[in-house]
Formats: structure tokens, C-alpha cells, sequence
């Protein structure tokens, strides 16, 4: 048995002994709930910043639309079936969803929305990087991917989230401060 199966396994394995920990996993791989979140973390950067909110609001809701048509491309091109397609002994929590695996999409959009605000707010690294990792391994807990596809999906996100990110931060129209509190522009 190879690593990625060994760890989808024992992550997977703890599926279904504690309603409380499946409750959690599965509001962690609801992305409504991330959603709301991003949009009122928007929502008060708008409030500070009008222009610099809705600059980052649209092209975030874009960079998560073109990540997610990247992730559905490259299913059809890997072609990995899916855990609950190829075993018959793990803990399925969630339907079995689409037919490929590799990468999750869960995965990719979480972490390109995770670098992508990193990248213009740094003062959000930690909480938008734990909550990248928690909608992961919900993927894995609840039976949906192995961790390499959840592995390969924060690698692809984080590179796009950071890339358009960084060309957003760069931009004339995203004004924002050194810690110093001295105002650069681009």
C-alpha cells in the first residue's frame, strides 16, 4: 500500500466516531460557509477602502471561477477515480460526487482564495491558511479525495491565488500601506 492511500485511510478511518468531528468536517467542505465568510471579510475592507474591497471582491470571484475551470480540466485529464469508486471499505460521509478525483477542486478554489488575500492582506495569513487546511483534510475525512489530489489542488490554487493576487497588488488601482503607514500605490 502506497503512502497516499495509507493516510486516506487512517484520515478516513475517524469518519463516522464522533458526530460532533463529522458534523465539523462537513461544514468545513461546505463552501457556502467559506463564502459568506470571504464576503464579509470583503465586505469590511470595502467599508475601509471602497475602491481597494471591490477591486479585490471581483477579481477574486473570477480568480476562484477560472481555478475551478482549471481543477475541472485536469479530472478529465487525469482521470483518477475517485476513493469511493475504487474501495469499498472506507467511510463515504458525502455522496460520491463527480466521476474523477484528481485534483480537488475543493482544494484549489480554497487555496487560491487563501493566497489570493494573503497576498493583498497579509494580516489574514493565519486564519485563511487554517481554514485552507480544514476544508483539505475534510475532503479526505469525509471520503471524497485521496491527500495527494488535496495536495496537488493547494499547490495549483496557491499559484493562481498568489499569481493574480500579486498582479492586483501591483496594480494602479489597489492603494495600500507599508507597516510604516506610508501610502504606496503599485
Amino acid at each position: 500500500m502506497d503512502w497516499d492511500l495509507a493516510l486516506f485511510l487512517k484520515i478516513n478511518g475517524l469518519s463516522g466516531q464522533s458526530a460532533l468531528m463529522d458534523w465539523f468536517m462537513l461544514e468545513c467542505s461546505n463552501a457556502r460557509n467559506f463564502i459568506v465568510l470571504a464576503l464579509v471579510y470583503l465586505g469590511y475592507r470595502s467599508w475601509l477602502n471602497w475602491q481597494q474591497g471591490a477591486l479585490a471582491a471581483s477579481v477574486l470571484g473570477l480568480t476562484i471561477g477560472l481555478s475551478d475551470f482549471i481543477g475541472m480540466q485536469l479530472k478529465l485529464f487525469f482521470a483518477r477515480p475517485r476513493p469511493c469508486q475504487a474501495f469499498l471499505q472506507i467511510q463515504e460521509l458525502v455522496g460520491c460526487g463527480g466521476v474523477f478525483s484528481m485534483p480537488s477542486n475543493h482544494a484549489i478554489n480554497s487555496a487560491t482564495a487563501a493566497a489570493f488575500l494573503w497576498v493583498l492582506f497579509p494580516s489574514t495569513r493565519w486564519v485563511v491558511g487554517i481554514m485552507m487546511m480544514l476544508v483539505g483534510v475534510s475532503r479526505i475525512y469525509l471520503g471524497a479525495h485521496y491527500p495527494t489530489d488535496v495536495l496537488a489542488g493547494w499547490g495549483l490554487g496557491a499559484m493562481i491565488g498568489m499569481t493574480l493576487g500579486y498582479v492586483v497588488f501591483r496594480s494602479k488601482w489597489f492603494q495600500h500601506e507599508w507597516p510604516s503607514g506610508r501610502k504606496i500605490i503599485g
